[in-house]
């Protein structure tokens, strides 16, 4: 090991005065390292003209200790625009060659894999409010061809809705158009009737005119609420207690037609349900028993359950309906051919059977009491097992 502060300081000097000139010789543009040795005590042995002005800003800096000596190297730091602009001179070639062999390859492929992406876009962009049409596309591609296939079932099944809504418009006109004409013409008989009696009857007419009106209208109501797809919310309810009520409200109506109504269903059926589309299928049903069922027959609600599924049926020994036409018997405006002078707008059967989809159920017509009339059955699922209490 060196000990004499001479010895070392000459050793270092040589060193500094090598490397720097390896240094100019490379053409290395930071300039001369800086190099300072000291002893244990912190003595300077040997330092480079420019070792006082070494900072931390300006310069690299490492030290190493090595015995009693203590050497410290500086190395002027580069601007960032020299750094760069070296990496730039080694990437330039590589960039030269990669443009044409590899990125210019491969952008052009970018562009004709988007090429049928582009078009659909095109397709779909340039197309009307009112054109349904399907798109008439098969992309190249797989991956392409189910959003293709997609957006034409999208347009299949707006083209059918809009269909089943010009269709439902068009009826409605029709069905209107009858108990305005009656309302009209009554209105006229008793502005213009002579007698008191004739007023009555006038009167008597155009009152049975607006009930059917009215009627007509909140079914139509009724038929486009249920239409939104939308199911409402689910609530908790007692189906059993709902059912006794609502038949409560339409005993008078057997009453007065002289109509044995009856309930099968056990104390307490709890479920999670659409309160209103429940109700709606619920009334409409017994309700369109009791205007077809002749006087004297029978009405029979029952309700049960079966595990997480409800089903409802409304059974009768009234005329009845066709086997052949007990489908078509849920088509708006449908009437059969036993519904006679019955008052009716034939949409009573088409609000059950929106209502039960909306619940995401099933409803189908069976044979009747003793062999006669019609038994409706809905078999409702529910968000929650039922069971009686």
């Amino acid at each position: 090991e060196i000990q004499e502060p001479r010895d070392a300081a000459l050793i270092i000097g040589s060193h500094a005065r090598e490397l720097n000139q390896m240094r100019r010789e490379a053409n290395v543009q930071a300039g001369d390292l800086e190099l300072k040795l000291t002893d244990a005590s912190g003595r300077s042995a040997f330092a480079t003209p420019g070792a006082a002005q070494v900072s931390h800003d300006k310069h690299w800096m490492a030290q190493a200790q090595g015995g009693r000596w203590r050497l410290m190297v500086a190395e002027p730091r580069l601007p960032d625009t020299t750094v760069m602009g070296w990496i730039w001179k080694d990437l330039i070639v590589s960039l030269a060659l990669a443009f044409p062999l590899v990125l210019l390859p491969l952008w052009i492929a970018v562009q004709r894999g988007m090429k049928p992406l582009t078009e659909l876009a095109e397709r779909v962009a340039q197309r009307g409010a009112q054109d349904l049409s399907p798109l008439g596309i098969t992309p190249p591609y797989d991956e392409l061809r189910p959003l293709a296939r997609a957006f034409d079932d999208l347009l299949g099944r707006l083209r059918a809705q809009l269909q089943r809504e010009r269709a439902f418009v068009q009826d409605a006109a029709h069905e209107l158009r009858t108990p305005m004409a009656v309302v009209a013409a009554q209105a006229h008989l008793l502005s213009t009737a002579s007698g008191e009696a004739e007023r009555r009857q006038a009167a008597e007419s155009l009152d049975a005119a607006l009930r059917r009106a009215s009627h007509l209208s909140r079914q139509l109501l009724a038929l486009a609420t249920l239409d939104e797809t939308r199911a409402g919310a689910a609530q908790s309810l007692d189906l059993a207690d709902l059912v006794e009520q609502a038949l409560a409200q339409l005993a008078p109506q057997a009453l007065e037609r002289g109509l044995d109504l009856s309930l099968d269903a056990p104390p307490s059926l709890p479920a999670r349900v659409d309160r209103a589309a429940f109700e709606s299928v619920l009334l409409n049903l017994v309700d369109n028993a009791l205007r077809y069922v002749p006087a004297g027959g029978r009405v029979a609600v029952s309700l049960s359950a079966d595990g997480a599924t409800a089903q409802l049926r409304v059974a009768d020994d009234g005329p009845g309906i066709p086997a052949d036409q007990r489908e078509a018997a849920f088509e708006r405006f449908w009437r059969g051919a036993s519904s006679g002078d019955i008052a009716g707008s034939g949409l009573g059967l088409a609000i059950v059977r929106r209502a039960v989809l909306r619940l995401g159920g099933q409803v189908h017509i069976e044979d009747g009491l003793n062999g006669r009339g019609c038994s409706f059955v809905a078999t409702l699922p529910c968000a929650q097992p039922l069971s009686a209490a």
